[in-house]
């Protein structure tokens, strides 16, 4: 399964990616991953949404690029989200 993730930064800001696999990517992510957060390390897991394969994940993924960052936080505390919410706080607490 493949997931659509959003992370905070320590700079505030907010990254978008893909995984099919959130523990090994945050953990990833905090050693330098991506270029981004290379720079901008995470500070926390704030959104998931499970995606059917990978092609599914790459359109959400472009579409939540797409969005303004209050559009973004939004998603990320909106009803819609809520089922992320659960496993966003077992892995936050995993991870830390």
């Amino acid at each position: 399964m493949w997931q659509v993730y959003i992370l905070e930064c320590k700079d505030g800001s907010l990254y978008t990616g893909i995984t099919s696999d959130i523990k090994r990517r945050y953990k990833e992510h905090e050693r330098g991953g991506a270029r981004y957060t290379s720079y901008n390390p995470p500070v926390k897991l704030l959104y998931t949404e499970n995606c059917a394969d990978r092609s599914g994940a790459l359109k959400r993924e472009y579409q939540i690029k797409s969005l303004p960052r209050s559009k973004k936080l939004e998603l990320i505390f909106s009803d819609k989200g809520k089922s992320g919410k659960v496993f966003r706080r077992i892995i936050r607490k995993k991870m830390i």
